[in-house]
């Protein structure tokens, strides 16, 4: 069951008072309250914005507006800040400049965020009926939100489409599957013009009073479903052959044809693990696993990468896979061939601007990580030492 919510915050989606604030940081023993911070200084001219999720140094956790001078020897460094109770996983930035960030599964918190305003932040708590599964994105208008949760009573998953103005639950879709995780839009739209969306359900069997717990990993279900973007009717739904893999994170090709699809692998024995592949391509009609990376070789890890992917990504060379647990970035063809892995210790955010692939690490950030040449940026302005999450998105 998801973390209750702490008393004193209201059920429903509504501004964070400072009171509020502190009650909240000081039932959950944060080292800082949750309030909004702003740290350096204002965007500079030719810069980048990138919306990210870390945990600090002290253990606290942070969402905020990072900033980059793209092709220059500049550190990373972060503009606005928002301390927030828990681990936070996907963001969303909306056209008003907002941002929206999940909790990390099983999450009991939604928040929409103005960086750089005195606006209130929104928040919704669960009511221990639903947990957030870790990801949300809006519809192309930034009207609705749709999140990924899971009930608890059930554990089976849903798409919840909710107000973006005040997060609250408008309908639900079932994803006909459990431990469902990043969703996404489809490219093509239907003959009535209507979206689809993609979900990837994880498939992997949880104890109900943890949310984390993995169970009965022999009874794994992992599948991609492709769901209609208006009343959610099931229209296509794709497996892999090796039922020990968990599809889990999403991202399109450059030219918008095929879904790439970053693999967590869940075998019993730690020599299937390491050996798994963490690609998986769908082109709309097949889903199949990229062939596993050699041990070793040109490029190659070894001891192979681990079987974690923890965030993908695509540019007209291909696709990067961050794989923290064998330091690097794993980069294959467009079809899926393996190229090499680029080594950054426990990478795992990645992000496209233009054609340039960025990638967050430990201590520095690589720009144009697929480059001849990455540039390194360290971290810096409260960011020494800390985690980036699996995700971060530019902004600007």
């Amino acid at each position: 069951m998801p973390t209750k919510r702490p008393e004193g915050i209201p059920a429903a989606s509504a501004p964070l008072s400072r009171r509020q604030a502190l009650r909240l940081g000081a039932g959950l023993g944060l080292a800082v309250p949750l309030a909004a911070a702003w740290a350096g200084p204002a965007a500079a001219a030719g810069s980048l914005r990138l919306a990210a999720a870390w945990q600090q140094e002290d253990g606290s956790y942070r969402i905020g507006v990072l900033q980059a001078r793209p092709g220059q020897d500049a550190p990373l460094r972060a503009m606005h800040t928002l301390d927030i109770p828990t681990r936070a996983h996907g963001l969303c930035p909306l056209p008003d400049g907002s941002i929206v960030a999940a909790s990390r599964r099983p999450g009991d918190w939604l928040v929409r965020w103005w960086p750089g305003t005195p606006r209130e932040p929104v928040w919704q708590w669960t009511d221990g009926t639903r947990s957030f599964n870790g990801h949300v994105i809006a519809s192309p208008d930034g009207r609705l939100l749709y999140t990924t949760e899971t009930d608890a009573d059930t554990g089976q998953s849903l798409v919840v489409q909710r107000s973006a103005e005040r997060l609250e639950a408008v309908s639900e879709w079932p994803t006909q599957g459990i431990d469902a995780h990043e969703l996404l839009w489809d490219r093509h739209t239907l003959a009535d013009g209507a979206p689809t969306l993609i979900v990837a359900n994880g498939g992997v069997p949880t104890a109900p009073e943890t949310g984390r717990v993995k169970r009965a990993l022999e009874t794994m279900d992992s599948s991609v479903v492709r769901l209609h973007g208006r009343t959610g009717d099931v229209l296509g739904q794709w497996r892999l052959g090796d039922r020990r893999l968990s599809l889990r994170h999403l991202a399109w090709s450059s030219d918008g044809r095929v879904l790439g699809v970053a693999l967590q692998a869940e075998h019993d024995g730690q020599p299937d693990r390491e050996a798994a592949p963490v690609l998986a391509l769908f082109d709309g009609k097949a889903l199949r696993a990229a062939a596993p990376v050699p041990a070793q070789g040109p490029g190659g890890p070894r001891g192979g990468l681990r079987g974690y992917g923890g965030s993908i990504a695509a540019t007209p060379e291909g696709w990067a896979v961050s794989c923290p647990r064998a330091q690097g970035i794993a980069t294959f063809s467009p079809q899926g061939d393996w190229q090499r892995l680029v080594a950054l210790p426990e990478v795992c955010a990645l992000a496209v601007n233009g054609t340039a692939l960025w990638a967050a690490g430990l201590d520095h950030t690589l720009e144009d990580a697929r480059g001849a040449a990455p540039q390194p940026h360290l971290h810096r302005s409260g960011l020494a030492k800390a985690r980036v999450d699996n995700h971060w998105y530019v902004t600007g």
